[in-house]
Protein backbone atom coordinates (compact mmCIF):
# COMPACT_ATOMS: atom_id res chain seq x y z
CA UNK A 1 0.00 0.00 0.00
CA UNK A 2 2.88 2.37 0.75
CA UNK A 3 4.18 1.98 -2.79
CA UNK A 4 0.82 2.91 -4.26
CA UNK A 5 0.59 6.00 -2.09
CA UNK A 6 3.98 7.05 -3.34
CA UNK A 7 3.23 6.38 -6.97
CA UNK A 8 -0.01 8.36 -7.03
CA UNK A 9 1.43 11.45 -5.31
CA UNK A 10 2.29 13.25 -8.58
CA UNK A 11 -1.29 12.75 -9.75
CA UNK A 12 -2.64 13.86 -6.39
CA UNK A 13 -1.17 17.30 -7.04
CA UNK A 14 -4.27 17.79 -9.15
CA UNK A 15 -6.69 16.77 -6.39
CA UNK A 16 -8.07 20.09 -5.28
CA UNK A 17 -9.53 18.84 -2.02
CA UNK A 18 -6.52 16.95 -0.65
CA UNK A 19 -4.50 18.45 2.18
CA UNK A 20 -0.84 19.36 1.66
CA UNK A 21 0.06 17.72 4.98
CA UNK A 22 -1.34 14.39 3.81
CA UNK A 23 0.70 14.53 0.61
CA UNK A 24 3.89 15.30 2.54
CA UNK A 25 3.24 12.40 4.89
CA UNK A 26 2.69 10.03 1.93
CA UNK A 27 5.95 11.17 0.34
CA UNK A 28 7.88 10.34 3.52
CA UNK A 29 6.56 6.79 3.80
CA UNK A 30 9.36 4.27 3.24
CA UNK A 31 9.26 2.32 0.00
CA UNK A 32 8.75 -1.41 0.17
CA UNK A 33 8.93 -4.22 -2.37
CA UNK A 34 6.43 -6.34 -0.48
CA UNK A 35 3.62 -7.66 -2.69
CA UNK A 36 0.22 -7.05 -1.06
CA UNK A 37 -1.96 -10.09 -0.41
CA UNK A 38 -4.85 -10.42 -2.88
CA UNK A 39 -8.34 -9.97 -1.47
CA UNK A 40 -10.12 -11.24 -4.60
CA UNK A 41 -9.22 -13.87 -7.18
CA UNK A 42 -10.45 -13.97 -10.78
CA UNK A 43 -9.94 -17.13 -12.80
CA UNK A 44 -9.04 -17.45 -16.48
CA UNK A 45 -12.61 -18.62 -17.11
CA UNK A 46 -14.02 -15.23 -16.08
CA UNK A 47 -13.35 -13.57 -19.40
CA UNK A 48 -14.93 -11.56 -22.21
CA UNK A 49 -13.43 -10.15 -25.41
CA UNK A 50 -15.25 -6.92 -26.16
CA UNK A 51 -15.38 -3.47 -24.55
CA UNK A 52 -18.83 -2.21 -23.54
CA UNK A 53 -20.68 -0.90 -20.52
CA UNK A 54 -23.28 -3.62 -21.22
CA UNK A 55 -20.92 -6.43 -20.13
CA UNK A 56 -21.80 -7.30 -16.51
CA UNK A 57 -19.00 -7.30 -13.92
CA UNK A 58 -17.71 -10.59 -12.52
CA UNK A 59 -17.00 -8.98 -9.14
CA UNK A 60 -17.62 -5.74 -7.24
CA UNK A 61 -14.80 -4.42 -5.06
CA UNK A 62 -14.16 -1.31 -2.95
CA UNK A 63 -11.52 1.20 -3.95
CA UNK A 64 -8.14 0.09 -2.60
CA UNK A 65 -8.74 -3.60 -3.31
CA UNK A 66 -5.96 -5.96 -4.36
CA UNK A 67 -6.97 -8.45 -7.05
CA UNK A 68 -5.34 -11.62 -8.33
CA UNK A 69 -6.25 -12.25 -11.99
CA UNK A 70 -5.35 -15.23 -14.13
CA UNK A 71 -5.23 -14.55 -17.87
CA UNK A 72 -5.26 -16.67 -21.02
CA UNK A 73 -2.98 -16.15 -24.01
CA UNK A 74 -4.36 -14.03 -26.84
CA UNK A 75 -5.98 -16.80 -28.94
CA UNK A 76 -8.13 -18.10 -26.06
CA UNK A 77 -6.43 -21.52 -26.20
CA UNK A 78 -6.67 -22.01 -29.96
CA UNK A 79 -2.90 -22.59 -29.92
CA UNK A 80 -0.75 -24.74 -27.65
CA UNK A 81 2.90 -25.55 -27.06
CA UNK A 82 2.62 -28.33 -29.69
CA UNK A 83 1.02 -26.14 -32.39
CA UNK A 84 2.57 -25.86 -35.85
CA UNK A 85 2.56 -23.00 -38.38
CA UNK A 86 -0.12 -24.84 -40.35
CA UNK A 87 -2.50 -24.39 -37.39
CA UNK A 88 -2.52 -20.64 -38.01
CA UNK A 89 -4.70 -21.16 -41.09
CA UNK A 90 -7.52 -22.27 -38.79
CA UNK A 91 -7.04 -19.40 -36.33
CA UNK A 92 -10.25 -17.46 -35.70
CA UNK A 93 -10.06 -13.82 -34.65
CA UNK A 94 -13.54 -14.01 -33.04
CA UNK A 95 -12.30 -15.11 -29.57
CA UNK A 96 -9.07 -13.06 -29.72
CA UNK A 97 -8.13 -11.18 -26.52
CA UNK A 98 -9.94 -12.98 -23.70
CA UNK A 99 -9.92 -10.35 -20.95
CA UNK A 100 -10.27 -11.24 -17.28
CA UNK A 101 -13.03 -9.13 -15.76
CA UNK A 102 -14.77 -6.74 -15.79
CA UNK A 103 -14.21 -5.52 -12.23
CA UNK A 104 -16.72 -3.02 -10.84
CA UNK A 105 -14.92 -0.60 -8.50
CA UNK A 106 -17.30 0.92 -5.97
CA UNK A 107 -17.38 4.70 -5.98
CA UNK A 108 -16.00 5.12 -9.49
CA UNK A 109 -18.07 7.60 -11.50
CA UNK A 110 -17.68 9.19 -14.93
CA UNK A 111 -15.07 11.94 -14.70
CA UNK A 112 -13.04 10.13 -12.01
CA UNK A 113 -9.69 8.45 -12.56
CA UNK A 114 -9.02 4.77 -11.89
CA UNK A 115 -5.44 4.09 -10.78
CA UNK A 116 -4.32 0.51 -11.44
CA UNK A 117 -1.00 -0.51 -9.87
CA UNK A 118 0.67 -3.64 -11.25
CA UNK A 119 2.23 -5.28 -8.21
CA UNK A 120 3.15 -8.70 -9.62
CA UNK A 121 3.19 -10.25 -13.11
CA UNK A 122 3.98 -13.96 -13.11
CA UNK A 123 4.60 -15.99 -16.27
CA UNK A 124 2.60 -19.05 -17.19
CA UNK A 125 4.09 -22.30 -18.51
CA UNK A 126 4.32 -21.61 -22.25
CA UNK A 127 4.11 -18.97 -24.96
CA UNK A 128 4.00 -18.40 -28.70
CA UNK A 129 4.75 -15.79 -31.32
CA UNK A 130 3.67 -15.82 -34.94
CA UNK A 131 3.55 -14.12 -38.29
CA UNK A 132 -0.10 -14.36 -39.29
CA UNK A 133 -0.90 -13.79 -42.98
CA UNK A 134 -2.79 -10.54 -43.51
CA UNK A 135 -1.78 -9.12 -40.12
CA UNK A 136 1.24 -7.03 -39.15
CA UNK A 137 3.07 -3.85 -40.16
CA UNK A 138 4.60 -5.51 -43.23
CA UNK A 139 1.72 -7.85 -44.04
CA UNK A 140 2.17 -7.24 -47.77
CA UNK A 141 5.72 -8.61 -47.61
CA UNK A 142 5.31 -11.55 -45.23
CA UNK A 143 2.46 -13.66 -46.55
CA UNK A 144 3.35 -17.12 -45.22
CA UNK A 145 2.49 -18.31 -41.67
CA UNK A 146 5.36 -18.68 -39.21
CA UNK A 147 5.14 -19.85 -35.59
CA UNK A 148 7.51 -20.21 -32.65
CA UNK A 149 6.53 -21.68 -29.28
CA UNK A 150 8.43 -21.35 -26.02
CA UNK A 151 8.56 -23.28 -22.75
CA UNK A 152 8.23 -20.79 -19.87
CA UNK A 153 7.60 -20.92 -16.12
CA UNK A 154 7.26 -18.35 -13.38
CA UNK A 155 11.03 -18.17 -12.77
CA UNK A 156 12.03 -17.90 -16.42
CA UNK A 157 13.99 -14.72 -17.26
CA UNK A 158 14.84 -15.26 -20.95
CA UNK A 159 14.05 -17.52 -23.90
CA UNK A 160 16.08 -18.81 -26.83
CA UNK A 161 14.98 -17.34 -30.16
CA UNK A 162 17.54 -19.48 -31.95
CA UNK A 163 20.95 -20.97 -31.14
CA UNK A 164 22.61 -17.56 -31.06
CA UNK A 165 19.89 -15.17 -29.90
CA UNK A 166 18.23 -14.93 -26.48
CA UNK A 167 15.38 -12.61 -25.58
CA UNK A 168 15.05 -11.21 -22.03
CA UNK A 169 11.55 -11.55 -20.62
CA UNK A 170 9.75 -8.45 -19.34
CA UNK A 171 6.09 -9.43 -18.93
CA UNK A 172 3.22 -6.97 -19.18
CA UNK A 173 -0.49 -6.92 -20.09
CA UNK A 174 -1.07 -5.91 -23.70
CA UNK A 175 -4.68 -5.01 -22.95
CA UNK A 176 -5.91 -3.03 -19.96
CA UNK A 177 -8.96 -0.85 -19.99
CA UNK A 178 -12.18 0.41 -18.53
CA UNK A 179 -15.56 0.24 -20.23
CA UNK A 180 -16.45 2.93 -22.76
CA UNK A 181 -19.79 4.73 -22.49
CA UNK A 182 -21.52 2.63 -25.12
CA UNK A 183 -23.75 -0.43 -25.23
CA UNK A 184 -22.10 -1.49 -28.48
CA UNK A 185 -19.66 -4.38 -28.23
CA UNK A 186 -16.39 -2.84 -29.42
CA UNK A 187 -13.63 -4.97 -30.91
CA UNK A 188 -10.55 -5.16 -28.68
CA UNK A 189 -7.96 -4.86 -31.47
CA UNK A 190 -7.41 -1.05 -31.47
CA UNK A 191 -6.56 1.12 -28.45
CA UNK A 192 -9.04 3.88 -27.58
CA UNK A 193 -9.72 6.53 -24.93
CA UNK A 194 -10.59 3.76 -22.46
CA UNK A 195 -7.20 2.08 -22.89
CA UNK A 196 -7.67 -1.32 -24.45
CA UNK A 197 -5.02 -2.88 -26.67
CA UNK A 198 -2.24 -0.42 -25.91
CA UNK A 199 0.57 -2.99 -26.31
CA UNK A 200 2.93 -0.66 -24.47
CA UNK A 201 5.93 -2.71 -23.25
CA UNK A 202 6.62 -0.19 -20.46
CA UNK A 203 3.50 -1.27 -18.50
CA UNK A 204 5.44 -3.73 -16.36
CA UNK A 205 5.54 -4.58 -12.64
CA UNK A 206 5.66 -1.48 -10.47
CA UNK A 207 3.81 0.73 -12.97
CA UNK A 208 0.66 2.61 -12.01
CA UNK A 209 -1.69 3.23 -14.93
CA UNK A 210 -4.37 5.94 -14.79
CA UNK A 211 -7.59 5.47 -16.75
CA UNK A 212 -10.31 8.09 -17.28
CA UNK A 213 -13.59 6.63 -16.01
CA UNK A 214 -16.53 6.70 -18.43
CA UNK A 215 -19.17 4.56 -16.65
CA UNK A 216 -20.24 3.84 -13.10
CA UNK A 217 -17.91 1.30 -11.50
CA UNK A 218 -15.26 1.80 -14.23
CA UNK A 219 -15.55 -1.91 -15.28
CA UNK A 220 -11.84 -2.68 -15.55
CA UNK A 221 -10.49 -5.66 -17.50
CA UNK A 222 -7.00 -7.04 -18.19
CA UNK A 223 -5.45 -9.60 -20.54
CA UNK A 224 -3.49 -10.24 -23.76
CA UNK A 225 -0.44 -10.80 -21.57
CA UNK A 226 2.99 -10.62 -23.20
CA UNK A 227 6.21 -12.17 -21.91
CA UNK A 228 8.27 -9.82 -24.10
CA UNK A 229 7.65 -7.34 -26.89
CA UNK A 230 9.63 -4.74 -28.78
CA UNK A 231 8.26 -1.22 -29.10
CA UNK A 232 6.04 -1.28 -32.18
CA UNK A 233 5.12 -5.00 -32.13
CA UNK A 234 5.74 -4.85 -35.88
CA UNK A 235 4.95 -8.46 -36.87
CA UNK A 236 1.63 -8.23 -35.01
CA UNK A 237 2.41 -10.51 -32.08
CA UNK A 238 4.55 -10.45 -28.96
CA UNK A 239 5.62 -13.51 -26.95
CA UNK A 240 2.01 -14.33 -26.07
CA UNK A 241 1.52 -16.20 -22.79
CA UNK A 242 -0.98 -16.89 -20.01
CA UNK A 243 -0.12 -15.17 -16.72
CA UNK A 244 -1.03 -14.41 -13.13
CA UNK A 245 -1.28 -10.73 -12.21
CA UNK A 246 -1.71 -9.04 -8.84
CA UNK A 247 -2.98 -5.50 -9.19
CA UNK A 248 -4.57 -2.83 -7.03
CA UNK A 249 -7.40 -0.45 -7.96
CA UNK A 250 -7.91 3.01 -6.48
CA UNK A 251 -10.50 5.63 -7.42
CA UNK A 252 -9.18 9.19 -7.59
CA UNK A 253 -11.76 11.95 -7.17
CA UNK A 254 -11.47 15.62 -8.12
CA UNK A 255 -8.28 15.04 -10.05
CA UNK A 256 -6.98 16.37 -13.33
CA UNK A 257 -9.16 15.35 -16.25
CA UNK A 258 -7.54 12.91 -18.66
CA UNK A 259 -8.56 12.29 -22.23
CA UNK A 260 -6.59 9.02 -22.47
CA UNK A 261 -4.61 6.75 -20.11
CA UNK A 262 -1.40 7.93 -18.48
CA UNK A 263 1.09 6.05 -16.32
CA UNK A 264 4.09 6.38 -14.07
CA UNK A 265 6.96 4.48 -12.49
CA UNK A 266 9.54 5.53 -9.94
CA UNK A 267 11.61 6.93 -12.83
CA UNK A 268 9.17 8.81 -15.06
CA UNK A 269 5.66 10.08 -15.74
CA UNK A 270 4.11 9.18 -19.11
CA UNK A 271 1.15 10.03 -21.30
CA UNK A 272 -0.34 7.96 -24.13
CA UNK A 273 -2.16 8.92 -27.31
CA UNK A 274 -3.80 6.90 -30.07
CA UNK A 275 -4.52 8.02 -33.64
CA UNK A 276 -4.66 6.66 -37.15
CA UNK A 277 -1.13 7.91 -37.92
CA UNK A 278 2.14 8.14 -35.99
CA UNK A 279 2.32 11.90 -36.63
CA UNK A 280 -1.13 12.56 -35.18
CA UNK A 281 -0.54 10.31 -32.16
CA UNK A 282 2.83 11.96 -31.48
CA UNK A 283 1.27 15.43 -31.61
CA UNK A 284 -1.50 14.36 -29.22
CA UNK A 285 1.02 12.84 -26.80
CA UNK A 286 3.09 16.02 -26.86
CA UNK A 287 0.02 18.13 -26.09
CA UNK A 288 -0.99 15.79 -23.26
CA UNK A 289 2.47 16.11 -21.72
CA UNK A 290 2.30 19.90 -22.05
CA UNK A 291 -1.03 19.85 -20.21
CA UNK A 292 0.46 17.68 -17.46
CA UNK A 293 3.49 19.95 -17.02
CA UNK A 294 1.37 23.10 -16.91
CA UNK A 295 -1.09 21.71 -14.36
CA UNK A 296 1.29 19.65 -12.21
CA UNK A 297 4.51 21.63 -12.35
CA UNK A 298 3.42 25.26 -12.76
CA UNK A 299 5.04 25.81 -16.16
CA UNK A 300 3.49 28.01 -18.81
CA UNK A 301 2.70 26.39 -22.14
CA UNK A 302 5.79 27.58 -23.98
CA UNK A 303 8.05 26.42 -21.12
CA UNK A 304 6.29 23.05 -21.10
CA UNK A 305 6.64 22.76 -24.89
CA UNK A 306 10.37 23.48 -24.67
CA UNK A 307 10.83 20.99 -21.82
CA UNK A 308 9.13 18.31 -23.93
CA UNK A 309 11.78 18.96 -26.58
CA UNK A 310 14.69 18.99 -24.14
CA UNK A 311 13.73 16.10 -21.85
CA UNK A 312 10.61 14.37 -23.18
CA UNK A 313 11.00 10.97 -24.87
CA UNK A 314 8.48 9.88 -27.50
CA UNK A 315 8.01 6.11 -27.81
CA UNK A 316 6.10 4.13 -30.41
CA UNK A 317 4.16 1.52 -28.44
CA UNK A 318 2.49 -0.24 -31.37
CA UNK A 319 1.85 0.24 -35.10
CA UNK A 320 -0.28 -2.84 -35.89
CA UNK A 321 -3.58 -2.52 -34.00
CA UNK A 322 -5.54 -1.09 -36.91
CA UNK A 323 -7.02 1.40 -37.37
CA UNK A 324 -5.00 2.96 -34.52
CA UNK A 325 -1.38 3.28 -33.47
CA UNK A 326 -0.22 4.26 -29.98
CA UNK A 327 2.52 6.69 -28.99
CA UNK A 328 3.67 7.60 -25.47
CA UNK A 329 5.85 10.39 -24.10
CA UNK A 330 7.96 9.88 -20.96
CA UNK A 331 9.28 12.65 -18.73
CA UNK A 332 12.01 11.88 -16.20
CA UNK A 333 11.06 12.46 -12.56
CA UNK A 334 14.70 13.34 -11.89
CA UNK A 335 14.36 16.22 -14.35
CA UNK A 336 11.10 17.26 -12.71
CA UNK A 337 12.59 17.08 -9.22
CA UNK A 338 9.99 14.62 -7.89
Amino acid sequence: MYKLLLTIVPLSIFMVNCADQNIEQEQKEPKTNEIPKPQYTLTADQTHNKFSRSIPPVVKVPSGSVIEAYTKEATDEQLSLESQASDLSNLSFDPIHPLTGPVYVEGAQPGDILAVTLHKIELGDWAWSAVIPGFGFLADQFTEPFLKTFQLGKDKTKVKFNENIEIPLRPFPGVMGVAPATDSLLNTIPPRENGGNMDDPHLVEGTTVYFPVFVEGALFSIGDTHAAQGAGEVCGTAIEAPMRIIYEVNVIKSGRKMAEPQYETDEYYAVTAFATTIDEAAKKATNYMIEYLVEAHNLNRVEAYMLCSLAGDLHIAEVVDVPHVLVSMHMSKQVLGI
